[in-house]
């Protein structure tokens, strides 16, 4: 990909994406929104790769909007304005659709819509040197294209107070209310992403499209006869697909499965 906005780094089966602003803490606009949007559109339709890790260069993983971008944006037209938003919601939902497992890279600043990206991941890793914040009541606006993710990732009673009192997250406290699954001191940020990403690498791509489909089938429902009967006809249509068939023969001769880069 031709990108002005974006790095774009294979790493074996992991495709690694970095935002590549760090003059202006890797902030939004609309070319690095764009950018952003086909990039993972682009890699989750590629079967080569099996993990996408989304990553900031400079001091931040990204401070949010552009502000110079947002000043353009405040003196645009309401149609011009919403075509916008629009493109800035489809980014997150087309992250978070990712059939493809995703991982976000969070180090230094994850603001706003930073804080967003990190959310329509799949997994967060941060440094504990990582500060998370929806910011955005404090410039007069609402986190309204990242809250769907947010929300899900911190949960309502956490985004009532967030939301309205814009503080700073630390790291830990991201990890307490599980915005970030794992926190590593800076130097082994990398090294604990990678043991992430290896573990990714020893499940089954078709499994773990289909385990991702599964919660977002059945997050917030109630346990009736039509998730019972789904849940049913979801597992019995995977045993007969020759993943699984593979899955289960490796197991059974104690050797490491096709899908796998190396020695299980």
């Amino acid at each position: 990909m031709d990108c002005k906005t974006l790095k774009i780094e294979h790493r074996g089966a992991s495709t690694w994406i970095w935002m590549s602003r760090p003059e202006v803490h890797n902030a939004f606009d609309e070319t690095l929104i764009a950018e952003l949007t086909a990039a993972f559109e682009a890699l989750d339709a590629e079967p080569a790769v099996r993990v996408i890790v989304l990553a900031g260069e400079g001091k931040s993983f990204s401070a949010g909007a552009d502000l110079n971008w947002m000043q353009r944006q405040g003196a645009a037209t309401l149609e011009d304005n919403l075509s916008d938003a629009r493109k800035l919601a489809e980014l997150f939902r087309t992250i978070s659709a990712c059939a493809t497992p995703t991982l976000a890279r969070v180090h230094g600043a994850a603001l706003g819509g930073g804080m967003g990206l990190a959310s329509a991941c799949d997994i967060c890793v941060a440094s504990t040197k990582a500060q998370f914040a929806t910011s955005e009541v404090r410039l007069g606006l609402i986190p309204a294209a990242i809250g769907p993710y947010v929300v899900r990732a911190i949960g309502e009673r956490q985004a009532y107070r967030y939301f309205q009192t814009a503080e700073r997250i630390s790291a830990e406290q991201a990890h307490r209310i599980g915005l970030a699954h794992e926190v590593a001191e800076p130097e082994e940020l990398d090294a604990r992403l990678q043991q992430v990403v290896e573990t990714l690498l020893l499940g089954g791509p078709l499994a773990q499209a289909a385990a991702t489909d599964l919660i977002r089938a059945v997050a917030h429902r109630s346990v009736d006869d039509e998730v019972v009967k789904d849940t049913a006809l979801r597992i019995a249509t995977l045993r007969a697909t020759p993943e699984a068939r593979e899955g289960l023969a490796a197991f059974l001769g104690k050797r490491a499965p096709s899908w796998t880069p190396g020695p299980a």
